[in-house]
């Protein structure tokens, strides 16, 4: 195999490359942003590619793409190759998609790890993707004009229906895998041109998910599918309390069980080993343990909430400081005050956490759906003992995500377990397992205030952040020397209204749990308050919501919140809802995408029915339309289960909901009528797995004063006397 690199390496570094691989062409195009070709180590038949992204040419002329990102259902499986396809000049359905194993050449460049999350897939690949297709086109183009005797601009490229790619010129045509040789030996073409957006073939078009065959035909490898010969299953008894751990346990039934092999006692846990997983299943619930519940033996909610409300007497980090509203608030003889709550929630991701580890000539094989490659191989090493480069990850589809993936808790007692019986192992949590131990999206109570001049205008507007922070535990250097928590302000440092006296704080309070990013991360929480306590200013001056939002923005310098707000009143009919239903609006930007949500419902006594959802999104350039517009719904479906029941209870220590009988999410006849509205735009890409989640409570509990005069500012709604 031989190894082309649209940088200019080394004659070692290269021929370290050429010597890795036997059988094809494999093109490692240089990402800008990455380490260089010549500065990553050469791939190994055994181990992850060391190298920047790859196309690989095979001998057959197929083309394969390394996905370095996790496909939890948000299409970066299609995404991601669409944008290589548009440059190279094959259709996406010609690329076959492998998923990348760790290193530091497939790091997001702006999250700084190798991470799927914060809606950036797409943002971080737009221009290095379509580079890499660009270059390895004039690479191949170059070659095949040789080969051809021709001049490479008289050349085209062309798949065969096989999917095989090939260099054409008038009526001959020479296959990828006949000029990889030439196409090695060239130097770095220089001042490649990218497409112009009126030029694009597939990018803002419809097509088909690439994943979706293998999906409906079953061939889709999920964690939970993974099978591997000799196999064992592993159960993983956990301490009833968050946080506390097994002083003892006595496993002599256990062991006498049908299929049992091992048990053994972990930093997660009590491991049952067995031929079947309801074997081990049924053999951990007949282990004797003694728990140590630890610091939370009494913790519960109201004794996290009243911590949260001392708290907001702090002072807090300066988020956001805009003349004096503190001055303004105590000057004006209208000024409102309110406090919004927002519930802890869990992932409930339908996959349950699980993880298979196989050791193997001195090395460990992890089979896991994770969004953390990296990391999860720091993980298993420090599990297993043995160096990170010994450590390989292989990343299957995820059955959903939301940010529970980004934790690797799951991964080192299956590493442990596989470990002590010598065999490959599966550890699969219950859902019951899963529900009760999630790092949980974190609780918040947000005092909000506002004041109206003598003008009759707004005059001050301030808003303090109470809450844990995620990062200071997921990523602590993030927040070392008291830096502000980035992930903690979103959808409140850009506060667009035009306001001249705005202050915004952050309190950092943490609840003696760990608490984890879910989808949305801060936005759902901050965008609540906000646009919510919008409303009520709103209320009191008597006017329109929609309008008075809009005498706010009508000369902001960033036409695209008023784009969407306009937009979305047009095409929800604003103002002009049929009789006996009310409207509420919300409206936002985050992950370089700008949003605005309509709800429209009825209520006829207690009971709430939500009848129609219309959003507008300006996300920039649309990569794939149909499937920013699957996420939209799924981030709304999503938002509204969350908004309507979403509520995770803990007593003594102990979470009170243990599935999802207890842990309400939205039936199919409960869903209303979504609406999608894409803004066209040749603004870089947004992110759009994320934002819709957090528009939709603020939006329903306007529309819900709107029809009853009653605020919430307390979720879940189903706890304020409304049935669904």
């Amino acid at each position: 195999m031989t190894q082309v690199f649209t940088h200019d390496a080394s004659r070692r570094s290269f021929l370290k490359g050429t010597a890795a691989f036997a059988g094809g062409l494999t093109i490692a195009v240089y990402l800008p942003g990455c380490s260089k070709p010549e500065e990553a180590a050469a791939p190994t038949s055994s181990g992850p590619v060391k190298a920047n992204a790859w196309l690989h040419i095979g001998t057959d002329s197929k083309i394969t793409f390394l996905c370095d990102r996790a496909e939890m259902g948000q299409g970066v499986y299609t995404a991601l190759p669409t944008l290589v396809a548009e440059e190279l000049g094959v259709e996406p359905k010609h690329i076959h998609v492998e998923f990348a194993p760790p290193g530091a050449e497939f790091v997001n460049g702006l999250l700084g790890a190798q991470v799927t999350g914060g809606s950036t897939s797409v943002r971080d690949a737009w221009g290095k993707l379509r580079a890499a297709g660009a270059e390895a086109r004039e690479r191949l183009l170059i070659a095949g004009g040789k080969a051809l005797k021709g001049q490479p601009n008289l050349c085209r490229i062309i798949v065969n229906a096989d999917g095989a790619g090939a260099v054409a010129m008038g009526n001959k045509s020479v296959p990828f895998g006949e000029v990889a040789a030439a196409a090695a030996a060239l130097p770095k073409p220089q001042n490649v041109k990218l497409k112009a957006a009126r030029d694009y073939k597939f990018i803002g078009k419809s097509l088909a998910r690439l994943d979706t065959p293998s999906k409906v035909d079953g061939s889709a490898q999920f964690g939970i599918d993974v099978r591997l010969p000799g196999m064992l299953y592993a159960a993983l008894a956990q301490s009833p309390t968050l946080g506390g751990t097994a002083k003892s346990f006595n496993a002599d039934k256990a062991k006498s069980m049908p299929g049992v092999k091992h048990v053994l006692q972990t930093a997660s846990g009590i491991v049952v080993v067995a031929d079947s997983w309801w074997q081990a299943k049924q053999a951990r619930d007949a282990l004797q343990i003694e728990w140590d519940a630890g610091p939370n033996a009494k913790l519960n909610n109201a004794a996290i909430y009243a911590g949260l409300k001392a708290a907001a007497a702090d002072t807090g980090q300066s988020v956001r400081k805009d003349g004096d509203a503190d001055a303004a608030l105590t000057a004006s003889s209208r000024r409102m005050d309110a406090v919004y709550e927002s519930a802890m929630l869990a992932h409930a991701t339908l996959e349950p956490q699980n993880c298979t580890v196989e050791f193997r000539d001195g090395e460990c094989h992890v089979h896991v759906p994770t969004q953390v490659q990296q990391f999860a191989q720091a993980s298993a090493a420090k599990a297993s003992g043995l160096p990170a480069e010994k450590i390989f990850v292989h990343t299957t589809f995820l059955g959903g995500g939301y940010g529970r993936r980004l934790e690797t808790d799951f991964i080192p007692p299956a590493v442990e377990a596989a470990k002590a019986a010598g065999k490959p192992v599966k550890l699969l949590w219950t859902r019951e397992d899963d529900m009760t131990h999630d790092l949980y999206r974190p609780p918040a109570r947000d005092p909000v205030a506002g004041a109206f001049g003598a003008d009759g205008r707004v005059s001050a507007f301030k808003l303090q952040i109470v809450g844990p922070s995620v990062t200071a535990r997921w990523a602590p250097s993030v927040v070392a020397n008291g830096a502000l928590d980035p992930f903690a302000v979103e959808a409140a440092h850009n506060f667009p209204y035009a306001v001249p006296n705005v202050r915004i704080d952050y309190i950092r309070h943490e609840i003696g749990v760990d608490v984890g990013y879910w989808r949305s991360v801060s936005h759902a929480l901050n965008c609540f308050a906000v646009e919510s306590f919008i409303d009520e200013l709103a209320s009191q001056t008597e006017d329109d919501p929609y309008e008075f939002r809009r005498g706010l923005l009508w000369n902001h310098k960033d036409a695209r919140w008023l784009g969407v707000l306009d937009v979305a009143a047009r095409h929800a009919g604003w103002g002009n809802a049929p009789k006996g239903r009310f409207q509420g609006i919300a409206l936002m930007s985050g992950y370089d995408s700008y949003l605005a949500q309509v709800v429209e419902i009825s209520v006829e006594g207690s009971k709430l029915k939500i009848h129609r959802i219309v959003c507008v999104a300006d996300c920039g350039q649309i990569v794939n339309r149909s499937i920013v517009e699957a996420q939209v719904e799924g981030s709304i479906i999503f938002g509204l289960s969350a908004a309507l029941f979403g509520d995770i209870n803990i007593e003594a220590g102990k979470v009170s909901q243990r599935n999802f009988d207890t842990y309400r999410t939205l039936r199919i006849n409960e869903i209303p009528k979504i609406e999608v509205h894409m803004i066209n735009s040749d603004d870089k890409p947004g992110g759009m797995g994320e934002p819709a989640v957090a528009l939709v409570a603020p939006a329903l509990c306007n529309a819900i004063f709107t029809a009853t005069g009653k605020r919430i500012r307390s979720l879940p709604i189903a706890k304020q006397g409304f049935t669904i």
